[in-house]
């Protein structure tokens, strides 16, 4: 079975969302990641059924699938990045948020549902964050009618794979929560080789990100930038029976975003064999 690679919207923050599909589609890419965002499905606006509307069958035209993401920046709040997360005491906004990404995710057909639990504020301990965290998701299961892909995040509560497992072990290992695996992130926090990683957590993917990184930088990279060897990984994704989208994760390189998006696609087919 051969992989299918996406393209993270976020990557296309400058783009009109409709254009960025097109870049996307035209370049060969089998799908988006698709964060919610201002100005790409912004889940609170005015608007709303109709931008869902508009992206669906825009999908549909050009034939890609589509994950969502939930990683805007300032979506929920003007002056605090991420905020409020899962971990806050005002998190309601959150939770409905991730509730409405879960239907906007159901209306576009889309593969998987994204999201993480945030950075432990100072202010709370971390026996209460973790409470608060395990009640969040046990709210976001119950909503969602989407696989949903929870995502190890470094320097956040769930750090790594292992923190990803407490969270599921609390939850009482509810089939629904899946993991949404960044292989950048694997080369920056586990101590397993980045393969290694993939076949650690085979049964449970839903999601994967890609992108190159360095042993403990947290720093999204384009490929060949990072210390990521790529055919083993791209091999253990195919040995794993992963059909979902494999999408590049570049946030930060959207002033550059269809040179990107080229280089990128090349790699990977190239890594691929």
């Amino acid at each position: 079975m051969g992989l299918r690679f996406g393209y993270g919207t976020n990557g296309f923050a400058n783009h009109r969302l409709d254009e960025a599909f097109a870049v996307v589609a035209e370049l060969g890419y089998d799908g988006v990641a698709l964060t919610l965002d201002h100005d790409h499905v912004d889940p609170f606006g005015v608007n709303v059924a109709r931008e869902v509307s508009r992206a669906g069958d825009r999908l549909r035209d050009l034939g890609l699938g589509v994950v969502i993401e939930t990683g805007a920046r300032y979506l929920l709040d003007p002056w605090r990045k991420h905020a409020p997360t899962l971990l806050h005491e005002d998190r309601a906004l959150r939770i409905e948020f991730l509730r409405r990404a879960a239907a906007i995710g159901a209306d576009l057909g889309a593969e998987a549902l994204s999201f993480w639990a945030g950075v432990r504020p100072d202010d709370v301990d971390p026996d209460t964050a973790w409470k608060r965290l395990a009640d969040g998701v046990a709210e976001v299961l119950a909503a969602a009618t989407i696989p949903v892909g929870f995502e190890p995040e470094p320097g956040m509560l769930v750090n790594d794979i292992g923190d990803w497992r407490r969270l599921r072990a609390e939850l009482g290992e509810p089939e629904a929560l899946g993991i949404t695996l960044d292989i950048g992130h694997c080369r920056a926090v586990e101590d397993m080789p980045v393969a290694d990683c993939v076949a650690d957590v085979a049964g449970h993917l839903v999601n994967v990100q890609i992108d190159d990184m360095r042993r403990g930088v947290h720093e999204h990279l384009e490929f060949g930038q990072g210390e990521i060897d790529f055919p083993p990984v791209l091999r253990a994704l195919r040995e794993a029976g992963y059909g979902g989208l494999v999408a590049v994760e570049l946030p930060r390189h959207s002033h550059a975003a269809p040179d990107v998006a080229r280089r990128s696609i090349e790699f990977l087919r190239r890594a691929a064999g």
